[in-house]
């Protein structure tokens, strides 16, 4: 009897195992039948399809006024201060915190894992990172260390002021890091953040090369809390669903309404394993910025919008030693990279959306989850998809 009761319950649990999974996958995009770009993706549709790139997320939301986190990107699982990786930025619109900017634009490196969060959690994001670098073994005599810490602002629903973020969830996040499937939407950096006006989040996607392109993968990750005009696949979802920015001043009907601007940020991380140098970085992490446009963002006067890209290709990690050797991709095979890129922003940016869940929070703020069905069958029958 105790067999069979036991049997059932691990029955049970393969069930419901399967039941969340389905589930947890019905929130991307490509699930509902819509899918974008030429390019294939990786197996998990994520930036840890590059070889050795880990994400490790913290969500907060204790209290009501609790809605907020941390989300760590390691670009290999090693001492990454002595195994340092080839890196850009590129700075769409500077309305924002991105702190360990300029040693990166000299040097072209980056040395810490990558930290996401919210506006008045730099700091915090800071200390994380410095005291997880310096605990690595064989940085014992390390005297200088430049994070990397990007932001959002999350203050409508999630109370900043309180600075709910400290030092020892960044390290949580670092130490949560894994490859595989990357959980999206109201989690981690994206627990409290806006896009479009609808709840935004984290989002993840990746595409690979075709062989005779180098088969090289590039992988985005992204924390998105912008406005604008949205755009799906092509399709103007924003108009059609009534809900853009400055549509108050342009529809008659409108004229009651909350007046809506286009301000917010967001933060792009790519990633590839493509034999690239910081120059060639910073030409991939802008066409990223390109990506923004097809979802329908201007990069208002108010937007944090920056782009952060490394190569994790083996040759060119930079140890120490006296002389590098690196191995550069020809410019003109670049192209292809490029398409990748746009590519796999844009799907993320996206799957934040898709993967975003109706949140209230700080003071009583709700905002609305981006009703998905309402707007696949909107796609669909624009693009005539059955």
């Amino acid at each position: 009897m105790a067999r069979k009761s036991l049997f059932l319950i691990l029955a049970l649990s393969i069930i419901m195992g399967s039941l969340t999974e389905s589930s947890a996958q019905k929130k991307r995009m490509r699930d509902y039948g819509l899918s974008y770009g030429i390019f294939k993706t990786g197996q998990y549709n994520a930036i840890t399809d590059v070889s050795g790139v880990t994400v490790g997320q913290v969500t907060l939301k204790e209290t009501d006024d609790m809605r907020t986190g941390v989300t760590a990107i390691l670009p290999h699982s090693g001492n990454i201060f002595r195994k340092k990786v080839p890196a850009a930025m590129y700075l769409g619109n500077s309305f924002g915190k991105l702190a360990g900017y300029s040693q990166v634009k000299e040097l072209g490196n980056i040395e810490t894992p990558i930290i996401l969060t919210n506006t008045l959690s730099i700091a915090a994001g800071l200390y994380g990172v410095i005291t997880h670098t310096l605990a690595q073994p064989g940085n014992e005599g390390v005297n200088s260390v430049n994070a990397i810490v990007g932001e959002t602002n999350d203050g409508r629903l999630n109370n900043m002021r309180a600075r709910y973020v400290k030092p020892e969830h960044v390290l949580q996040a670092i130490a949560n890091a894994k490859g595989g499937p990357v959980e999206e939407g109201c989690v981690g950096a994206g627990t409290g953040t806006i896009c479009f006006s609808w709840k935004g989040g984290i989002g993840t996607s990746s595409r690979v090369l075709p062989e005779d392109l180098g088969g090289y993968t590039v992988g985005v990750l992204v924390q998105t809390n912008y406005g604008g005009i949205l755009e799906i696949c092509g399709v103007e979802v924003g108009r059609k669903l009534g809900d853009y920015s400055y549509r108050k001043s342009v529809e008659a009907q409108a004229k009651k309404e909350e007046a809506k601007g286009g301000d917010g940020s967001c933060m792009i991380v790519v990633a590839t394993d493509a034999p690239v140098d910081a120059r060639q970085l910073e030409r991939m992490a802008k066409r990223a910025f390109m990506a923004l446009a097809k979802t329908g963002s201007f990069a208002s006067n108010g937007s944090g919008d920056y782009v952060i890209a490394f190569s994790v290709y083996p040759d060119n990690m930079i140890v120490d030693e006296e002389i590098h050797t690196t191995k550069v991709l020809d410019n003109d095979k670049m192209s292809p990279l490029f398409e990748a890129t746009v590519e796999a922003t844009a799907e993320a940016l996206w799957n934040s959306l898709f993967a975003a869940e109706t949140t209230k929070g700080f003071k009583g703020n709700e905002v609305k989850a981006l009703p998905v069905e309402k707007v696949v069958k909107m796609i669909k029958k624009e693009k005539g998809i059955k």
